[in-house]
């Protein structure tokens, strides 16, 4: 015995109703119109054959309904196949990926903001038949619910998990979506959220929090250099203090940097015995 999911479960039992659908008996009198109409097609030979020979393409599929029942065997194609005239009748369903865009959807999250938020859905029809048989139009039904798939994921982040971990929103919505449309025969192969957009309000507010955030910043490193500057000054003072030739060697380099401007300005040197007399004084 092998057990399944109740989910998986579930969808192999609507699988299972769809092929004793398909399989079961016409009747006796859907039996003599089948008769009838393979007669009709007999006589009427060859241009009959125009009618009943069609072609499907390579990324197509044909459900084919004889007398309102999907005919055994499921989906027919690529290339030719055969219906009778009257009886049978046809649906092709295309088998290339989709792609959609979910319109912007105004969600309140769970800190109590309000955002805008787009995004865009790849599908594909995995079965044909199911995707015909369970559900009366497959890409509406799918769009429709991307759309409160998205606001439903969204409602549960706030603000800043909304804008950080798009990548972790977009696979549980891959994983929400992909489980509820496996019973209409689509399989959803990608979900990205495409942009984000907030209130006017907040975005000044948040360019507000982050100019005052630089100014902190740039205020600290500043004064990390200053206290910096101040402490290899305090060095450069002890080393002169201990020389002092040392002061008259960083005077005269001091000279020699103003004189290597185009000013106007006269420097006077004095002797440093004079300035030492003078604050002996």
């Amino acid at each position: 015995y092998i057990f399944l999911p109740e989910s998986r479960l579930t969808r192999e039992l609507q699988r299972k109703t769809v092929t004793l659908s398909a399989d079961s008996d016409i009747g006796l009198c859907g039996w003599m119109l089948v008769m009838l109409s393979i007669m009709l097609m007999i006589l009427t030979l060859p241009l009959s054959i125009w009618m009943c020979i069609k072609i499907v393409k390579e990324y197509e599929r044909a459900i084919i309904f004889r007398l309102g029942r999907i005919l055994r065997g499921g989906a027919k194609g690529p290339g030719l196949f055969f219906i009778l005239p009257c009886t049978d009748s046809f649906i092709n369903v295309d088998m290339r990926t989709i792609t959609f865009d979910i319109p912007p959807q105004e969600v309140l999250t769970k800190d109590s903001v309000t955002v805008s938020v787009d995004g865009v859905v790849y599908y594909r029809v995995q079965n044909a038949t199911l995707a015909v048989a369970n559900i009366t139009n497959a890409d509406a039904a799918t769009r429709l619910l991307a759309q409160t798939t998205l606001r439903n994921v969204l409602g549960t982040k706030n603000l800043a998990e909304i804008l950080s971990d798009r990548e972790e929103i977009a696979h549980s919505m891959q994983s929400t979506l992909d489980d509820a449309t496996d019973a209409w025969g689509i399989k959803v192969e990608r979900v990205e959220i495409k942009d984000v957009k907030l209130p006017l309000q907040l975005q000044r507010a948040m360019a507000a929090e982050a100019e005052a955030s630089r100014e902190a910043r740039a205020k600290v490193i500043a004064a990390e250099g200053e206290m910096n500057a101040s402490r290899a000054l305090k060095e450069a003072s002890l080393v002169i203090a201990e020389s002092p030739s040392a002061l008259q060697l960083r005077y005269l380099q001091t000279l020699n940097t103003i004189a290597a401007e185009k000013n106007s300005t006269i420097i006077f040197p004095l002797p440093l015995e004079m300035m030492q007399g003078l604050l002996k004084r």
